[in-house]
Formats: structure tokens, sequence, C-alpha cells
């Protein structure tokens, strides 16, 4: 098995990170980095910390200039970090010693990398928003047009009260929709990077906030006025997000697990998985690759939180730690949205087998519903208490709880107890408003 599924010939399809797989390769982070090398030397240029000329020949240099990313392994086996090595091929490459001295004037590695970084997560977040876009779409038409299709409600895996199909597509959906509308907030952790050494940015002297202001605009990211070389939080905040959203489409997987296995067949799954030796067999796949991204996702997250305690000014250990784990949580991330993109359209809601549980469970699933309505004649304890014996009854004797209930309080008026369609609350209701408000977006 290779070292990542996502790098791997043989499950990059089953974990389909899509477009996002482009951001994070070699080629990906240097042409990022010399983005920010380009985009420093401009700005420095033009507040006359070095040479306009220089800036504008380097500027011009890092968009023409392709380096490998393969010859800047040995020097970061060494540094441990890539931008020596970068700097050094990149001077080298420009074959203009008069303007290439000026490169990298002040700045320190961990600037041009987590800038580098941000620009990529800033796409990352694009792709991703555009998916979980479309995933909305599909189910916000999938609660629309069953938001009155009933089913049984379960709570601890037992069946609780009725509900509707459209309601659990709308639980399916809301966590997706408010981190969607999150996004605005969470793009303001796009930040620049540039502090300099010590994050102090004494090269640049009283012109660093200026500086800082100018690359950030440059690049489309935002200012934010101070050094947060070992303040994680942008990275985190971002990461939070993209958690966010694999533990929403994984609680989706589980359901959809359990809504389609044998016995159950509350859903049909187009395209669902064979077995190899079991004709009889349609796998849930998509659903487990969701929850299995999540799973990974979170995991990734902890360490993750746990690598944001940076000693001092810098910490290399905790700067690496991030390294191993940040592409491959942006990655399953992303292959969530993109597997959840393909299922969705995929689920088809079997509606006999929705309502079996209801209509085959001697009425039990109402319990509730005739406890609070005998509640209205007499104490709720007694209300209850009375409902729990009749549940027994019939549990032992057979029957159902409809005709049992009718026989012990006829005086009650037990209509429209025992009708699902009557019994979903505000089910179908909350469907509704959940595609109302995808088609606001």
């Amino acid at each position: 098995m290779a070292g990542s599924v996502h790098d791997s010939g043989i499950y990059h399809r089953l974990f389909p990170a899509g477009d996002a797989g482009k951001l994070f390769t070699d080629s990906a982070e240097v042409r990022a980095m010399l983005i920010v090398e380009g985009a420093l030397a401009r700005a420095q240029g033009a507040l006359g910390i070095i040479p306009e000329i220089s800036a504008a020949a380097i500027h011009r240099a890092t968009l023409e200039i392709v380096l490998d990313p393969g010859e800047l392994g040995a020097a970061a086996a060494t540094n441990g970090v890539p931008v020596p090595g970068l700097v050094t091929a990149f001077r080298k490459a420009m074959q203009a010693p008069e303007h290439a001295q000026y490169l990298h004037w002040g700045a320190t590695s961990q600037d041009i990398v987590d800038t580098g970084l941000m620009l990529r997560l800033r796409q990352l977040l694009v792709l991703v928003e555009t998916g979980v876009t479309e995933v909305l779409g599909g189910l916000a038409r999938l609660a629309s047009d069953h938001a009155d299709l009933p089913m049984a409600g379960r709570t601890y895996g037992q069946y609780a009260t009725p509900v509707s199909f459209g309601s659990v597509v709308a639980g399916w959906g809301w966590p997706l929709l408010e981190a969607l509308q999150d996004l605005d907030r969470v793009r303001g952790s796009l930040m620049v990077s540039l502090a300099g050494a010590a994050g102090t940015g004494n090269v640049w002297g009283d012109q660093t906030p200026a500086l800082r202001q100018a690359v950030a605009e440059g690049l489309g990211l935002v200012d934010p006025g101070r050094s947060w070389h070992a303040d994680r939080g942008p990275v985190l905040r971002i990461a939070d997000w993209l958690m966010r959203v694999a533990l929403a489409l994984g609680k989706m997987g589980e359901d959809l697990i359990l809504m389609a296995q044998s016995g159950v067949g509350e859903v049909r799954l187009g395209g669902a998985g064979g077995s190899s030796t079991m004709p009889q067999k349609q796998n849930p796949v998509a659903p487990s690759v969701l929850v299995a991204l999540a799973r990974q996702v979170a995991g990734a997250s902890a360490t993750l939180q746990g690598s944001a305690m940076s000693r001092q000014q810098r910490d290399g250990a905790a700067w690496f730690t991030e390294w191993l784990v940040l592409p491959e949580l942006c990655l399953s991330a992303a292959a969530s949205v993109e597997t959840a993109r393909g299922l969705v359209p995929q689920i088809t809601p079997e509606a006999e087998a929705m309502i079996a549980p209801i209509r085959d469970g001697q009425g039990l699933i109402h319990a509730e519903a005739l406890s609070f309505r005998l509640a209205q004649t007499m104490p709720r304890p007694e209300a209850q208490a009375a409902v729990k014996a009749l549940c027994k009854q019939v549990i032992a004797e057979g029957g159902e709880l409809a005709d049992a209930a009718r026989a012990r309080f006829p005086e009650a008026g037990l209509t429209g107890i025992f009708e699902a369609e009557t019994q979903m609350g505000d089910a179908p209701e909350q469907a509704r408003a959940f595609a109302q408000a995808v088609r606001r977006l």
C-alpha cells in the first residue's frame, strides 16, 4: 500500500480528492513559495527597501523560472525547511546576481512557507465550497421531495417516534449549510506571514507594517497586523472548518450504512459495490468512505491541535508535525466532499421499507403520543404508567397498542394518534425549511 491513499494508483479513486490533489504536491508548494517571493520583492521595491529595478527583475523571474522540487530535497533535509535551497536554486537560475542578491530580503523561511500555504488553502476552500454547495443542492431536492414520507425515528438504535425521511435528510444538510455560512469568517484566517527571523521584522524596522500590508494586498490575503509564527490559530481555524464538513458527511455516511443494511433496506444506493464472493451483496461503499474519511480527518485534527503548542518564537518539531498531518486532513476533507457529490444523487428512499416498522410494530412507536393524549384527562405519571402497562400487555399477548388502548380507555377519543402521518410533528416543515434555506444561497 502507498504511504497515502491519495497518492495510490489503486486507492485514489476510492478516496477522490479531485482538483484538491493538485494543491498538495511539491510542484504546487514550490510555485506558491515563488509567488510569495515575487510579491515580497515587488512590495519592497515600491517601499524603497530594495532597488526597484531589482524588485521588478525578481518578480518577473518568479513568474518565469521553473524549479525542480527534487533538487531542493538535499537542502531541505539539512536545513529542515525548503526555503534556503529554493533561494539558492532561484538565484542560480536567475543568472543576474546583481538583482538576485535582494531575493528574500529580511524574510525568514516560515514567512515564505506559511504564506505559500495560505495561497493553496485559499484555493482549497474554493473547491470545497463549490462541492458543498452542490451536495446541499442535492440534499435540498431530496428533503423537499420526501418531506412527508414517514419513517421510524430511532434513538440509541431503538424505535423512537415517527419522523419523515425529508427531515432526516435535512439533519444531514443543516451542519453543511451552517459551515458554508461560516466560510467568510474562516477566510479571515487566510493571513500573510511576514515577520522576519524572530517575528519582529527587525531588518525592515518601522517599514514592517507597511511592507506586510503591501504583500497582503498583492497576494489577496489578510494582513494580521502581527507575527503568527508560533500562533497556529489561523491554520487551526481553517482545519477545524474542514473537519466540520467531513464530520457532517461522515454522520450522513453512518446513517446510510444503517439504512441500507440487510433487513432494513430503507434506502437504495445506486452504484453500490459488489462482493468478490457473495453475488447478492450491494455494499454501501460510498457511505463507508465518508465514515472512514471523517475518522481520519478527526484524528489528524487532534494531532494538529497538539502541534499548536509551539515553543518560544518558532518550534521546528511543532511545524514539522503540521506538515505531516495537514495535507492529509485537507485531502481527506476534499475527498469526503467529492464522494458525497457522487453519492447524494444515487440515494433513493424505499417508502415501503420505511413504513414497515411503524405498520408492523404493533403500534408501540406511538406510545409517547398515547401517554400525552391520556395526560389531558389524568395526571401525567398515571398516564405514563398506564401506557407502559399496555405496552407490556401487547408485547406479551400480541395485538395492537391502538386496540388495547381503545379497549382500556373507550372514552379518551384516541383518533389521530396511531397514524404515522399525524405523528411526525414538524418533521415535514423541518425538511421544507432546510430546502428553502438552501435555495436562498
